[in-house]
């Protein structure tokens, strides 16, 4: 039996703000932006070579924004993802190494946080 996660509702302040945020400077993939009604919309972003998709918009999640925290992200190298997030305004603090991988992170403009993991090298 196969169990996959390929959704995350990430709550925010502003749909259209975090969009831009999230497509133009991490350079998540936008797959759809549909209003359903006058209090529902939904937007699903994906990063790039994932399977899994986060979903902001209206209607869609009561959580409080900024809330989330600890969603996790593997890259193949943090220097070159933490320098990306950097000439795209986005602040990401200096890699860090640890037994366990090279890390770095950012929040959302609402204050969601992000970890970026490039994994260790396997022995």
């Amino acid at each position: 039996m196969d169990i996959r996660i390929e959704l995350i509702l990430v709550p925010v302040t502003d749909v259209d703000r975090a969009k831009s945020f999230y497509a133009d400077q991490v350079g998540f993939v936008v797959d759809h932006d549909v209003r359903v009604s006058e209090t529902l919309r939904f937007v699903q972003l994906t990063p790039p070579g994932s399977a899994c998709s986060i979903a902001i918009g209206e209607g869609i999640i009561d959580t409080v924004p900024g809330s989330m925290k600890g969603i996790q992200v593997v890259v193949d190298d943090a220097d070159e993802t933490r320098a990306f997030l950097v000439a795209n305004g986005v602040d990401a603090p200096e890699v860090q190494e640890l037994a366990w991988g090279r890390f770095t992170g950012f929040s959302d403009p609402d204050g969601n946080e992000w970890s970026i993991q490039q994994l260790p090298p396997r022995a």
